[in-house]
């Protein structure tokens, strides 16, 4: 039993530097996100924004009803828009994680509560995946090389 689990720990080492070590090589090109976000009370339509690490974002904000802002601290945004007209907001998505973006001007009794979000995707899951289904076929290969089922 046991030399058949030391047949199994170089795959397994091997797959957690697939899971742990940047594979920024093998990232997905950036590219431009582009969005129009509606402002009105009290939320943002749509209220979620998803893209991957590295895309370049450009916003569209727009106040349907009353002046509206967009506060992202995390990427040094703040902008505000007045009724009927549109502001647009660009920036590099370098930081990977969910951000929480809110309404910067005071728009009524529910303000506090305009909130959106943007999660930026680490842009290499697929790379990831890949290299984990390759190395548990190739350790899959190698245990039934090395023990045919059927011997004991």
């Amino acid at each position: 039993m046991r030399k058949r689990l030391l047949t199994l720990l170089p795959p397994a080492l091997v797959a957690l530097g697939v899971l742990f070590v940047p594979l920024d090589m093998f990232a997905a090109t950036p590219v431009t996100r582009q969005f129009t976000v509606q402002a009105s009370q009290f939320a943002f339509d749509p209220p979620t924004l998803r893209v991957n690490r590295g895309d370049r974002v450009v916003i569209t904000l727009e106040a349907t009803d009353v002046v509206h802002g967009l506060y992202l601290d995390e990427y040094d945004v703040n902008v505000r828009v007045e009724p009927g007209l549109s502001k647009q907001i660009e920036f590099v998505a370098e930081k990977t994680g969910k951000f929480r973006y809110r309404c910067s001007v005071s728009c009524g009794s529910l303000h506090p509560f305009m909130i959106g979000e943007l999660v930026v995707m680490p842009n290499d899951a697929f790379a990831r995946a890949v290299g984990l289904t390759l190395v548990a076929a190739l350790a899959a290969l190698v245990y039934l090389s090395r023990f045919p089922p059927g011997e004991a």
